[in-house]
């Protein structure tokens, strides 16, 4: 039977519901360019009417069954829309059954934003109150009486605010008493502001739970930090008391090797790290040609700055092993110290990569096309430059760049040349061409980590079988 609604035809609506995804674009904070979206309390009110639109569409298509043709016919022409590679990938699941609900969508684009401006929440409560009172004027002759009455009949819904020293507990039991608004519920009606609140608690009990585990980050931090400090102390004690020379060497290597593993470490857990690692996945989660377009623009503005283009890199880098985060960290902190020669580990590495066979089967292509394709990328916007990997940690290069990847033959021929001591665009050590062996240095943290995640990690799979 097809489309037949008796106000809008099919290509109208499909043309709104574009329009309708810009502006729930804007909603979340951002414009296209990448600058924030200033919202004012008009500009929220025409929102919400947009949303009210839908609604009242949907509220009529499903008051008959005549007109389930209509909304089967509407979700085809949506489902094409959605899987068109350029679609934002946060709105794809846009269907009649979320524009039914529009309002609360729009609730949770305007709530659930990074950063969530006191301006902009300002505004927002602004803008739902003014509209619950402009219903209410329609039949109420004292609405603001009526609105502080109404409010009163939803407290018991509503959790009070917490204190400060109790945010953290009281946010939790808020998220556990609150009724959320869910996919199967119905549309919001004349309770916005109830509904408001809710997402407003809903945002803080998420900040309040970011909060908790930042805070236990800097503590895992310091705890590290503090024992590689105490380990260190401890042995240089020993060196100064010890009467045996042949037991110096092995203490200052495992000093040495315990200096390396907590810094590495404590990059994998920085909070700097771990919000780029969030953003990284986020930005790989959409398709390939939206996530080069992401990178086009951060090249553009990087150019400028070279600190830019070294956190372009890095994004990159935190890209390929997003997905593998908690299980790269988990086989660093389990490694034990070893007493192996640079060099030795320097020639076990060469041995595993150049005579590794670069051929694939159809089923490993599969599995590491996303990584192969971030790393194809990467060496087009390197250009050759491998000395700009100087600039990450050794820890980041040495996990992110697979074993099969073409790259890390780069990347350790870059290393060959400094290990020989020949010219490079940057030497990133001081040891002199005489040196028999590289050991506190930062060539050699290089080929360490490398090792520890080649040689020592073959479990850890570069694909996304491990995710």
């Amino acid at each position: 039977m097809g489309w037949v609604h008796p106000d809008i035809s099919l290509e109208e609506m499909v043309k709104l519901t574009k329009g309708f995804v810009d502006i729930l674009i804007l909603a979340s904070g951002y414009q296209s360019s990448g600058r924030i979206a200033h919202w004012d309390a008009q500009n929220i009110k025409k929102i919400f009417h947009w949303g009210l639109f839908f609604e009242n569409v949907f509220s009529r298509l499903s008051g008959s069954d005549a007109y389930q043709d209509s909304v089967e016919e509407l979700d085809a022409a949506l489902s094409e829309m959605t899987s068109d590679a350029s679609f934002p990938q946060g709105l794809a699941h846009l269907s009649s059954t979320t524009l039914a609900k529009a309002r609360g969508y729009v609730l949770e684009h305007l709530i659930h934003t990074l950063p969530l401006r006191v301006a902009h929440l300002r505004e927002f409560l602004t803008a739902v109150i003014e509209m619950e009172l402009d219903e209410l004027l329609e039949t109420e002759h004292d609405c603001l009486n009526a609105y502080l009455k109404k409010l009163t009949l939803q407290n018991r819904s509503l959790i009070s605010v917490p204190d400060e020293k109790d945010f953290l507990k009281d946010s939790v039991i808020s998220s556990r008493e609150m009724a959320p608004i869910k996919k199967n519920e119905k549309s919001i009606g004349d309770d916005l502001t109830k509904y408001a609140l809710q997402e407003i608690l809903k945002r803080k009990c998420a900040v309040s739970c970011i909060s908790a585990v930042e805070t236990g980050l800097d503590i895992i931090l310091n705890t590290i930090r503090h024992n590689s400090e105490s380990d260190n102390k401890l042995l240089n004690e020993q060196l100064k008391h010890e009467k045996a020379p042949t037991n110096v060497e092995p203490l200052l290597e495992f000093i040495t090797w315990n200096h390396w593993k907590s810094r590495n470490l404590s990059y994998f857990l920085d909070k700097r790290t771990v919000r780029l690692v969030s953003g990284a996945s986020l930005i790989f989660s959409a398709p390939k040609v939206q996530w080069i377009q992401v990178f086009q623009g951060l090249n553009v503005s990087a150019k400028s700055s070279d600190n830019g283009f070294s956190e372009t890199i890095e994004l990159l880098l935190l890209g390929c092993i997003a997905s593998r985060w908690n299980c790269l960290i988990e086989h660093f902190m389990h490694v034990s110290y070893y007493s192996l020669a640079i060099s030795e580990q320097y020639h076990e590495l060469c041995s595993l990569v150049f005579g590794r066979s670069q051929s694939l089967n159809s089923t490993d292509e599969a599995m590491i096309s996303k990584e192969s394709s971030i790393l194809e990328y990467l060496t087009g916007v390197l250009g050759g430059q491998l000395h700009q990997l100087w600039k990450l940690s050794p820890a980041l290069a040495a996990a992110a760049i697979p074993s099969w990847s073409p790259f890390l033959r780069l990347y350790l021929s870059e290393i060959e040349t400094q290990f020989k001591g020949k010219f490079s665009m940057t030497r990133c050590c001081n040891c002199s061409k005489d040196t028999e062996e590289h050991k506190d240095c930062e060539l050699a943290e290089r080929i360490w980590c490398l090792y520890i995640f080649h040689v020592l990690g073959p479990h850890l799979k570069h694909d996304a079988s491990s995710a």
